[in-house]
């Protein structure tokens, strides 16, 4: 068994739903112990958040990644335990092997030989690691991040482990993702018997308009990095449950996935001047979960490429599609933010899983990456 399989086994058994941590960083601070690595803790509200570097001087190199998983859903529909490592057929399969303890594995795996072969390498090594990242996200990576902006810090490139791969090992990159905007819309009216329409508003009716416009309209046209801006409706709530009335208020949920060709205030702006079109009431509240980060293609993207391509020979896409990371956060510090990991078709489903052989290569990635950066 290799170090970096038997790291991965040992982190999959821990039961760290998130946000709890459950001795995961324990295990992660064991490895590094002979590195010379300092460590500061940057816990919030339960949740732990270690921020590990080693050396203090420019290029910094961050690996960044999470220890929380999502719940394991019904036991009984995983072929096994899903906290206890299990191989088969060539794979590893547990709750979180592939989003991202695998990954965490590989960070560690990378740095002990990295530091070992090049012990005079210029630069500097850290590592942020958290339990919050599957849950809300609000006490994890973001306050590592906040830490660094209170105290006037930066670092120059970030690797984050998220599983990015889509159908062979190797084959994509993120260097960003897509901002999330949410909105509830409720549109009042006037509530009466349906046989009565000249003593009724019908919301619904004017809902129908509103969202006829917000549909028909092309938000932007996306970009060299981003798909066009896509507006889509989630929920929709209305009546009293009799089929003689017309109810008073119709609530409407809905979120954007924009590029950075679009700002929140501007597509909140759009939509308020729809609204007002066709309802005289109205409430509308605002959520942005997050915001849009993009990584130019430049010195980072091009070592991972090349990286990736040495050792399995695939020349990976550089995308930004999928949902969200703590990229986003960590992009307020670091002007280079790429992600790079397994193959994710089985996150956060049952019996998810990773091929064994990547768990190896993907260790290689990360090492030759530094070998690129801080050796050149």
């Amino acid at each position: 068994m290799t170090k970096t399989l038997d790291i991965a086994k040992r982190l999959i058994e821990i039961d760290s739903i998130t946000p709890n941590d459950n001795g995961c960083i324990d295990i992660i601070k064991s490895e590094l112990k002979n590195l010379n690595f300092e460590y500061q803790s940057i816990d919030s509200n339960g949740v732990s958040n270690l921020y590990a570097k080693r050396g203090e001087s420019n290029p910094s190199v961050i690996f960044a990644g999470h220890v929380d998983v999502v719940p394991t859903g019904p036991l009984d529909k995983w072929h096994s335990d899903p906290f206890t490592p299990t191989e088969k057929d060539g794979l590893l399969y547990g709750r979180g092997s592939a989003d991202m303890k695998s990954s965490i594995a590989a960070f560690i795996v990378a740095i002990n030989e990295f530091t070992a072969e090049y012990p005079d390498h210029k630069g500097s090594i850290g590592l942020f690691i958290t339990s919050d990242e599957e849950g809300v996200a609000t006490d994890g990576t973001k306050k590592i991040v906040e830490h660094f902006i209170h105290n006037n810090q930066d670092i120059d490139y970030c690797i984050v482990g998220e599983p990015t791969s889509a159908e062979k090992f190797g084959d994509t990159i993120k260097n960003g993702r897509r901002g999330s905007l949410s909105a509830t819309l409720i549109v009042k009216g006037v509530q009466g018997h349906i046989a009565y329409p000249h003593l009724i508003d019908n919301p619904i009716h004017r809902s129908a308009s509103i969202i006829d416009e917000l549909k028909k309209i092309s938000w932007d046209n996306g970009n060299e990095y981003f798909p066009k801006t896509s507006w889509q409706v989630s929920n929709i709530n209305a009546g009293t449950g009799a089929t003689n009335v017309v109810p008073g208020d119709v609530t409407i949920k809905f979120n954007f996935r924009h590029s950075t060709e679009c700002t929140p205030d501007q597509l909140k702006n759009e939509v308020e001047m729809v609204v007002k079109k066709h309802a005289d009431e109205y409430e509308l509240n605002w959520e942005i979960p997050s915001e849009p980060y993009l990584t130019e293609k430049g010195i980072l993207t091009d070592v991972l490429t090349s990286a990736i391509s040495d050792v399995t020979g695939v020349t990976p896409e550089v995308s930004t599609t999928g949902g969200t990371s703590d990229g986003r956060f960590i992009a307020k510090i670091c002007k280079q933010v790429v992600e790079f990991g397994p193959i994710n078709a089985s996150i956060h489903k049952i019996n998810e899983h990773v091929n064994i052989d990547d768990i190896e290569k993907l260790k290689e990635i990360y090492k030759l990456s530094l070998i690129k950066i801080l050796c050149s």
